[in-house]
């Protein structure tokens, strides 16, 4: 008589939560302060690499040059998304790292327009560029590698791409309160402005950590093993994932939009509010300390309750009070009202942010999800989020109108709760049919 053995289960290799949750986190959190810290210092970079006799054309160059690398969002999302799917998400995130440190490390170095002329804006355009195709794949890398360490956990887990970009804040909204207070203007514009670039080259080294130490995550492993991965993962997404596609481009409008906005910030309250540049990035600093506290509460409470009501409750809340609270810090720009617009700005971002990892994780099955969410969370970054402070600033140059960034807020407020009431009805719709 004969027997047939069934086939012995997979080993699936692990990583401590607690370890996964601060490999990702610190390189999650280095990869977007070399992307971001940009912005911060846009003032000082417009001086030295866009020279011109108008101010507000230096700026909105600077601004350009900022937005410019999301164009290549996208392209690297495509890539670097296909790759993680066919790959592996740990290899993905290692070259998005690697590319970073090349990008940043170019902005750290560059000479300035008064040394090498023209190439020193080309120079900067370049590095952006690179910049933003790494960018195109971190977050989808970062939140999958997150998301599939747990299933009945999901929210927690992926809620530590954002409490990780909390953390960015307040190392680009540290570096900015540290220049700002303790070095002149002549010395910031001397030297001072490269010091956080040499801090965003420490990336390196954590992507070779990544690189030789972290497993990949265990669902991807048990796809690889039960032969469930596709070599055409942008395939099927574009032929076979349509609706997931559109809500995820839909859902991250307004967490990109508020992001980009909280970024402007600074340049905004200087600007247009004639306030202190210590002023303005200690009330910044203030929304990475909710953010990186306040993201893990809020995406186990998703867990617990669903993710809908936690991201509705919060869109709409700032579509009602975004445009009252920037009138209220136009007619009083004093420090305190800006520190107390960044924090009730701060927990209605965080309470949605928070949530839309694992929500974008759950539109798409492991076979194709990293490039599902790189190019729905690309896409919306790339429109709406990437050129914000550009199209802030310009609108505020041609309207004169200091209310701009809380109406690009609510713009945004009101598509992203569109798309979640649409993604609520899709869902009861599916359960229906079930």
């Amino acid at each position: 008589m004969t027997t047939t053995e069934t086939p012995a289960a997979p080993e699936i290799k692990r990583i401590h939560p607690a370890r996964a949750i601060i490999v990702a986190s610190i390189g999650n959190a280095l990869e977007w302060f070399d992307l971001i810290i940009f912005g911060f210092l846009s003032v000082t970079i417009s001086k030295l690499f866009f020279p011109s006799d108008n101010p507000t054309t230096a700026i909105l160059l600077t601004f350009a040059t900022f937005g410019i690398s999301f164009l290549m969002r996208p392209l690297g999302g495509m890539f670097l998304g296909v790759y993680a799917d066919r790959a592996g998400r740990m290899k993905a995130l290692t070259v998005a790292a690697t590319l970073m440190m090349i990008g940043t490390g170019m902005i750290a170095f560059m000479p300035t327009y008064e040394s090498i002329g023209l190439l020193a804006p080309l120079g900067i355009v370049l590095a952006r560029l690179i910049q933003g195709f790494s960018a195109g794949g971190e977050f989808a890398s970062a939140t999958a590698f997150l998301a599939e360490q747990s299933k009945e956990k999901r929210g927690f887990f992926a809620s530590w791409q954002i409490a990780s970009q909390g953390l960015t804040t307040l190392l680009a909204s540290g570096c900015g309160v540290a220049l700002s207070t303790y070095l002149t203007p002549e010395e910031l514009e001397a030297w001072g402005w490269r010091l956080p670039f040499y801090f965003g080259m420490l990336i390196g080294p954590v992507a070779l950590y990544i690189r030789l130490c972290v497993p990949e995550t265990p669902e991807f492993q048990i796809a690889e093993s039960t032969d469930d991965t596709t070599k055409t993962p942008l395939k099927e997404t574009f032929t076979t994932q349509l609706s997931p596609l559109m809500r995820a481009i839909g859902i991250t409008v307004l967490g990109t939009v508020s992001t980009y906005v909280i970024l402007f910030i600074p340049t905004y309250a200087v600007r247009e509010l004639d306030m202190l540049p210590a002023a303005a990035f200690t009330a910044t600093l203030a929304v990475g300390v909710i953010q990186f506290s306040l993201s893990p509460a809020f995406g186990a409470l998703g867990d617990r309750i669903g993710r809908t009501p936690i991201m509705l409750t919060a869109a709409v809340a700032m579509a009602v009070l975004v445009v009252p609270l920037y009138a209220w810090l136009v007619a009083s720009p004093t420090a305190g009202t800006l520190l107390a617009v960044q924090i009730i700005f701060g927990v209605m971002l965080t309470a949605y942010f928070s949530s839309q990892p694992a929500f974008l994780s759950d539109l798409f099955p492991v076979r194709t999800r990293t490039t599902g969410m790189s190019m729905g969370y690309n896409i919306a970054v790339t429109l709406f989020g990437g050129f914000a402070p550009f199209i802030i600033a310009s609108l505020i140059a041609m309207t004169g109108s200091k209310l701009a960034p809380a109406l690009y807020v609510l713009f945004a407020a009101l598509i992203s709760a569109i798309t979640l009431l649409k993604s609520r009805k899709f869902a009861q719709r599916k359960i229906a049919a079930a």
